[in-house]
């Protein structure tokens, strides 16, 4: 199912900020090993997101090949900081190479392990957070960082609505108070996370439709 129209789809893509040569190869990487990255719309967000919070360290939960936090890097201050979470060696070596292709690489820390036991060893705060990891662990990740976001800080999760482990009708069944029946544990960890950002009264949480969806919840309060 399309989040947006055809017609805005097309707006949406004419608005996308520029990307250097190594975004579009790193596009072109993921297309052709079936990576689903967040695509340069969410990208960009994210990239504005980051600035908008002047962020000076921000930390993913899951990092793939490292596009996302491409984009993120490009709003870094000098000696600030992005650390990258991935269970895959390989791609967390791929993510390496494009960072430093793009200048990157003193403001990365690489990771490679589970995102849950990396944050247990870093202290806050971090300004901008970027939930992205398996989204059965989506509720156990906005636990492990809840306090390491500063009031003014965001979490950023993706695939809010969509994805190809979830199932968005019975997301929105649960969110609107009825009961769906049985939902697979990935759909479970979605709607626990959006129910848990939804009634946080620390944060102010917007749903927005690019990309698979997104959820950005904004800390108003420490």
């Amino acid at each position: 199912m399309a989040l947006l129209s055809e017609e805005t789809e097309r707006f949406v893509r004419a608005m996308v900020p520029d990307r250097d040569d190594t975004l579009r190869e790193m596009e072109a990487h993921g297309e052709a090993i079936g990576f689903p990255t967040v695509g340069p719309a969410v990208g960009g967000f994210l990239r504005l997101a980051a600035r908008m919070v002047d962020a000076e360290r921000i930390f993913e939960f899951g990092s793939g090949f490292g596009y996302s936090a491409y984009w993120f890097a490009g709003a870094l201050p000098d000696g600030g900081q992005i650390v990258l979470t991935e269970h895959d060696a390989d791609e967390l070596d791929d993510a390496r190479e494009y960072l430093a292709a793009g200048g990157y690489a003193d403001l990365a820390a690489f990771e490679a392990g589970d995102a849950l036991e990396t944050i247990e060893r870093y202290e806050g705060p971090f300004d901008v957070v970027l939930v992205d990891c398996r989204k059965r662990d989506y509720p156990d990740a906005f636990d492990a960082v809840r306090e390491k976001v500063p009031e003014g800080g965001a979490i950023i999760a993706d695939n809010a609505m969509q994805s190809s482990a979830q199932d968005f009708g019975a997301i929105v069944s649960v969110l609107e108070g009825d009961d769906p029946g049985d939902v697979d544990e990935e759909t479970r960890g979605v709607v626990d996370y959006l129910r848990s950002v939804r009634d946080d009264p620390s944060f102010e949480t917007v749903p927005i439709p690019l990309g698979e969806g997104i959820a950005v919840s904004y800390r108003t309060e420490a």
